[in-house]
């Protein structure tokens, strides 16, 4: 078993991926080369993180130093909200390249369905959700850009060379729906949160219908949002006796369940950490095997619990309503 999901176009995404959502700039180039040492080849970024050109110095050291091959890496990034418009999604990819210091990515996402209006590169980068961060009563500026638009664009950027898969983040199933009906390269992959208290069946039957991959974020749930107040500490799944039995039976802590969990449904997941030795267990999910009956233990789980939803945290954080799961 090779643990990689075959796309539509035929290439193979890995399924355990190192999320770098929060990791510290500063802690990125080392970061990356000790997950490269470590054995992950998946990495997961963003324009949004904040933190590509320090991943990119990291990069280019693992490259440089022929700790491993170009084509033997899997680099995503996304494409951030205020670039949705035709003529901006190229200059942003074209950014993201620079600062990851690669000739191409294997795999450029939508972040969001939302599009907000263009803040130019050298006003600020990344431009975040507001246009004027310094303005009395700051707000998002919505943008009416079809995403048909914006995935045109992304299309063009396959025919281009420049990337090789195109997908969507935070979409359900009528976005998919819409997206699949219109375009011309289909979407090869769908990242959303999801884990035990978001489990999210129908939209992962409906993906593997279609032969769309799923990716899982935040694959561990609360603990990416503590310090975010979206969450506390007795919302984590890590203390559910379940994970916890499952856990001591296997020989395997509780977050290796979890994470096992994700990886046997089918899913590719980027979990995020900073620290080496979680690098090590997290990577450690391939020498066991989780029962149907803890599988569906596992699933039963679910609340239904989003932690990452822009239908509360913009109104909280950026003074807009702007639900899209609803």
């Amino acid at each position: 078993m090779d643990n990689k999901l075959t796309l539509s176009s035929g290439d193979k995404l890995p399924q355990l991926g190192l999320g770098m959502w929060k990791v510290a700039p500063d802690r990125c180039a080392s970061l990356v080369d000790e997950a490269v040492q470590v054995g992950y080849r998946h990495f997961d970024c963003a324009c949004d993180y904040g933190n590509e050109s320090e991943i990119g110095v990291g990069l280019q050291q693992v490259l440089q130093q022929s700790t491993v091959a170009r084509e033997d890496l899997w680099i995503t990034s996304k494409l951030w909200n205020t670039y949705h418009r035709a003529e901006h999604v190229r200059p942003a990819l074209q950014r993201t390249l620079n600062d990851l210091r690669v000739d191409y990515l294997d795999l450029y996402l939508i972040h969001f369905p939302i599009a907000l209006q263009f803040v130019d590169f050298e006003t600020n980068y990344p431009p975040g959700w507001f246009p004027d961060p310094s303005a009395d009563d700051p707000k998002m500026a919505m943008d009416a850009v079809p995403i048909a638009e914006t995935w045109a664009a992304m299309e063009e950027l396959v025919t281009s060379g420049l990337v090789r898969n195109i997908g969507v983040c935070n979409f359900g199933t009528s976005l998919l729906r819409d997206l699949l009906n219109s375009s011309k390269i289909a979407p090869s992959v769908l990242q959303v949160e999801s884990h035990p208290y978001l489990v999210q069946e129908k939209l992962l039957r409906f993906c593997q219908q279609q032969k769309i991959a799923y990716t899982a974020f935040s694959p561990l749930g609360a603990l990416s949002y503590h310090e975010m107040n979206r969450a506390t500490e007795s919302d984590t799944v890590l203390t559910e006796p379940v994970i916890q039995q499952i856990a001591r039976k296997h020989g395997k802590t509780e977050a290796q369940i979890v994470l096992r969990w994700g990886i046997q449904r089918g899913t590719a997941i980027i979990p995020k950490t900073s620290h080496k030795e979680r690098l090590v267990e997290n990577f450690a999910l391939f020498d066991f095997q989780l029962s149907s009956e803890e599988m569906s233990q596992i699933s039963g789980l679910d609340q239904h619990r989003r932690f990452n939803d822009p239908g509360d945290f913009c109104e909280e954080a950026f003074n807009t309503f702007c639900p899209i799961y609803e």
